[in-house]
């Protein structure tokens, strides 16, 4: 029997991670019907983080949080043993955005603050904070508020950060991510400014200006409150994910290994699933290909970073508005392809019929 594991992020805006995985599954299964094929949905630390861990084994505790302008939303954090995992783009996210209206100078981060409480009041004493997504630029001031004060004596704080950004200044969180939330040029001036006075703040109560911190501007300046104010502990943010989900551990056995996300570009190679996936997958030798929506990459580029080969839906059907539209049946073809590809071999190595 061969062994197929399919560590996909989403296709944002089309599917989740387990969806990836079911429709390449069943395209594999078409072709090697014996096939035990493995799903480990995996995330970047932003949206999807929770439905990652939720996979993993984790406990989905819901939770009425605030949204990023004040208005309650069902949210929630994971929890296994006395861990709990926080996804801040699914209560201070642009996703939740009433109407998907930005609000540049008064969405806050006041959500992801509250249930990292509720994890603290429920006992947990280690909290995996992914930060991707952000709706906000507030400095993590509203996290900050939040937590009412709390002093996290004995608490671990590890957050999921893929950037390393300071908090102020002309690559700080105003800046370089202002404009992408709806800001002006005039407004990210005035973000960049409260930013600053908030970083004096900080600076004068604890004796220490982490402004300039790789990774302070990241989502709004949430990594800054996170090292300033929680002593956080910063990694990139697939790393953190594969640990959370065991990996490396699923691994053992393996033949192949898919994984994907919706496009293939350049940030892929900088810290995203698809190379994260391929590079904890090379000390136990076992070959990855990526399944997506479009691939930008040359095969060089793919290589460089461990991947064998790139499946794209837009391979089958050119329209990228029917790949959105409806991809399940184009993803168990490329699953077919891949299992022609890659697995046959492996059966022969193992002497299966």
């Amino acid at each position: 029997m061969v062994r197929v594991v399919v560590a996909s992020d989403k296709f944002k805006g089309s599917l989740t991670s387990a969806e990836v995985a079911a429709a390449v599954g069943a395209g594999v299964r078409r072709v090697h019907p014996d096939a035990d094929v493995v799903a480990v949905p995996v995330a970047d630390g932003g949206d999807g983080t929770l439905t990652a861990a939720v996979a993993a084994g984790y406990t989905h505790v819901p939770t009425v949080a605030s949204g990023p302008t004040g208005e309650p939303v069902r949210s929630g954090y994971a929890r296994l043993g006395d861990t709990a995992v926080v996804e801040l783009a699914d209560v201070s996210g642009l996703v939740r955005l009433p109407g998907s209206t930005p609000a540049p100078l008064t969405a806050t981060s006041y959500g992801t603050g509250e249930l990292i409480a509720a994890a603290l009041d429920a006992g947990c004493t280690r909290i995996i904070l992914g930060i991707g997504g952000s709706a906000s630029t507030d400095g993590g001031r509203g996290l900050i508020d939040a937590l009412e004060g709390r002093r996290l004596e004995g608490v671990q704080v590890v957050v999921a950060c893929d950037v390393d950004n300071p908090l102020t200044g002309p690559r700080g969180a105003a800046a370089v991510y202002g404009p992408q939330k709806g800001a002006d040029p005039r407004q990210v001036a005035q973000l960049d400014a409260a930013l600053t006075e908030w970083a004096d703040a900080v600076a004068r109560a604890t004796g220490r200006d982490l402004r300039d911190a790789p990774g302070a501007g990241a989502a709004g300046g949430v990594g800054f409150a996170a090292l300033a104010l929680l002593g956080a502990e910063l990694r990139p943010g697939i790393d953190l994910v594969l640990d959370l989900v065991r990996f490396r551990e699923q691994l053992a056995g393996a033949d192949l290994v898919i994984t994907g996300e919706g496009a293939l570009d350049e940030q892929t190679l900088y810290g995203k699933a698809v190379a994260g996936v391929a590079a904890a997958a090379q000390p136990a030798t076992v070959p990855v290909v990526a399944v997506c929506g479009v691939n930008r990459l040359e095969p060089h580029q793919l290589q460089v970073i461990g991947v064998a080969a790139a499946y794209a839906l837009t391979d089958l059907e050119p329209d990228v508005r029917r790949c959105i539209a409806d991809p399940h049946p184009l993803l168990e073809r490329l699953g077919e392809r891949i299992a022609v590809d890659h697995l046959t071999m492996a059966r022969t190595e193992k002497g299966i019929a």
